[in-house]
């Protein structure tokens, strides 16, 4: 089974879009809210957006108030990986 990490929910966090270029995601950015990072609820949306693509799993659009920050985001993804089995 894969795993889904906070370094790969970095480094899609960078790539997303509507985000500020100056948002700062070296250090421990686990249990900082998305909104303090910079990232707006579109944003996030995008980011899960890119998730579904990369992992082939299914995010609904009302996850995003299960995922207030980095850390809850990866505990979401992995627990949607789990189940699929993947």
């Amino acid at each position: 089974m894969s795993e889904f990490t906070l370094s790969e929910l970095k480094e899609i966090m960078s790539a997303s879009a509507g985000v500020d270029e100056g948002v700062e995601l070296d250090g421990d950015i686990a249990d900082v809210a998305f909104a303090d990072l910079g990232y707006d609820s579109l944003a996030v949306l995008e980011l899960c957006g890119q998730v579904e693509r990369r992992y082939g799993v299914s995010i609904s659009d009302d996850a995003v108030a299960e995922m207030p920050t980095p850390a809850k985001a990866v505990e979401y993804v992995n627990a949607l990986l789990a189940k699929a089995g993947v």
